[in-house]
């Protein structure tokens, strides 16, 4: 008994769904583009100038002490 109102439900559901007034079409209007068929390149000059970027490491530095981690297994291998 409940399959059969759980199928009434569903295609009621469907037939009303279908019974829904729908809204009239709307009309896009068209633009007409034309193609360009010539394409213009402008040279970018750069300048190469090599610089050097300067690491300084200290003794207690937050990224040696993240890198420099131990896990279990590790600390187990060293003794």
């Amino acid at each position: 008994m409940k399959a059969i109102a759980t199928l009434i439900f569903i295609i009621f559901i469907g037939i009303a769904a279908q019974a829904q007034n729908t809204t009239e079409e709307v009309k896009v209007q068209t633009i007409e583009m034309s193609i360009v068929s010539e394409t213009i390149v402008d040279e970018v000059s750069t300048e190469k100038n090599t610089e050097v970027a300067r690491l300084y490491r200290r003794a207690n530095s937050r990224v040696k002490k993240a890198l420099s981690f131990t896990t279990k297994r590790n600390r187990a291998k060293m003794a």
